[in-house]
């Protein structure tokens, strides 16, 4: 991983991001509407992961980026170097009167194998890690909370510690909006690559 001193120096302008999402139509930038809360979530190449977390009811949208490193504005192309320090990631916007967040953490374990290091199965390398910012006290509690859950799970079904990482996106940010074409990748190219689906271990609240 890089530091802030040997990390790619990026840009000061934001790459340029459609205005809704393909498929709820809902607009990929602030401001949100009221009630609604994000969170950020990596578990290997976000294509994938980005529609996981569309089809949940109660999601209000969701977009494709970096976040976790330190190159300002990066590009895809720069952040497959791992020298950004950044991990692709999905921002999801919620709205917790209809999606229990309990619900979307289960979308988070079950999908990816949270135990390997720096990579999904054949995608290797610190973009890749697994992680997840919570952007409230109240959802670290619970992501904690989970994480302990779900370890439990996995260790009576012979898997090794979880490695995710866990912290505050004050602390992980900033974000930066992916290019457009990574947004909402596989509704655009429906056989598109993916290579997540169920881990094999339940999640259970």
């Amino acid at each position: 991983m890089p530091t802030s001193e040997t990390a790619l120096p990026g840009r000061s302008t934001p790459l340029p991001v459609p205005e809704r999402h393909e498929v709820l139509g809902t607009p990929l930038t602030p401001p949100w509407p009221d009630g609604t809360q994000e969170i950020y979530v990596a578990m290997g190449c976000f294509w994938g992961v980005e529609r996981f977390f569309w089809n949940l009811p109660g999601v209000w949208t969701t977009a494709a980026g970096y976040t976790g490193g330190f190159t300002p504005h990066p590009t895809y192309e720069e952040t497959c170097t791992g020298r950004t320090g950044h991990t692709e990631a999905v921002l999801v916007v919620y709205d917790p009167a209809k999606l229990d967040l309990d619900e979307l953490l289960k979308t988070f374990w079950e999908n990816h194998d949270p135990t390997q290091v720096n990579g999904q199965g054949n995608d290797r390398g610190t973009q890749y890690r697994t992680a997840i910012y919570p952007t409230t006290d109240e959802q670290l509690v619970a992501v904690k909370a989970s994480a302990e859950r779900y370890q439990a799970a996995l260790t009576a079904s012979g898997f090794a510690a979880i490695t995710t990482e866990i912290r505050p996106f004050a602390e992980a940010g900033p974000w930066y909006y992916a290019e457009a074409y990574h947004q909402q990748y596989l509704h655009k190219n429906p056989r598109g690559y993916c290579n997540h689906g169920f881990c094999q271990v339940e999640y259970s609240a």
